[in-house]
């Protein structure tokens, strides 16, 4: 185990993400915290007062990604950063960003694309990914829903798609670079609901694992895993072509390039 890490976690202010922060924190690590607005903020330092910091932004705008990215660039290299903000499958209609796209896409998807694109490069990445990719359609041509008639599940389920196909995209692109994706399970969270019948005490265990261990099984990259243990994912996943347009549609979306390694 990593003596002292410095991990930024995004979505900490409940749920997995403070799980995570809370279980980091525990185990001696240096967390920054992350909650979409100030009062927000409030509520993730008093859930985790020992956390170091809290970067506060709205991730559903392109403009307050940036800001996210700066205000911890501004607290030096992090050791590892866990992608864990997300809205959820049960988002009963589509809602439009500032940027004009879909919010399950900005948040779920290009939110961690921006973050990754313009956070000093750590050392680790974990990307939170679901069960429910395996279900989902890598098809980017109306990945905004502006034609297709609105599905939270379906949209949920494109964008864990995508974070998966993320990660293994940074994977090949940065060696340097520990990247991996986490089905946590389905849990009752906020977002999972109060029947979710997976191990709510196991939800953080493998992000939290990824980021900070030294195991051997733990050094690894371009790998998605269930509860400690490599797991299969989406055919798509695994499509150089597919995760290079992926990148691409992010960076023009977002106006902002995945740097080279």
């Amino acid at each position: 185990m990593e003596a002292m890490a410095r991990v930024f976690v995004t979505g900490s202010a409940d749920g997995l993400g403070l799980l995570a922060a809370r279980r980091l924190v525990e185990q001696g690590h240096a967390v920054t915290l992350h909650a979409r607005n100030e009062r927000r903020a409030d509520d993730a330092r008093a859930e985790v007062p020992q956390a170091d910091a809290v970067a506060v932004g709205d991730l559903g705008s392109v403009a307050e990604m940036r800001a996210v990215a700066d205000q911890v660039n501004a607290l030096g290299r992090h050791h590892a950063v866990i992608h864990n903000a997300a809205v959820g499958y049960r988002e009963p209609r589509r809602l439009i960003t500032p940027d004009g796209l879909a919010h399950v896409f900005a948040i779920n998807v290009l939110a961690p694309y921006v973050l990754t694109a313009l956070i000093q490069r750590p050392a680790r990445l974990v990307y939170l990914s679901s069960g429910m990719q395996r279900g989902g359609n890598s098809d980017l041509s109306d990945a905004q829903w502006e034609r297709r008639r609105w599905s939270g599940s379906q949209a949920y389920s494109d964008s864990k798609l995508f974070d998966t196909m993320l990660a293994f995209a940074v994977a090949r692109h940065w060696p340097d670079v520990l990247a991996n994706s986490v089905d946590p399970g389905w849990v009752a969270t906020r977002m999972g609901g109060a029947a979710a019948p997976d191990d709510l005490d196991a939800g953080p265990t493998t992000q939290v694992w990824l980021a900070v261990s030294d195991d051997a099984e733990a050094s690894v990259t371009g790998e998605h895993f269930y509860h400690g243990r490599p797991n299969r994912t989406h055919p798509d996943v695994h499509d150089v072509a597919r995760q290079d347009a992926l990148l691409a549609y992010c960076a023009e979306r977002s106006g902002i390039a995945l740097p080279s390694s």
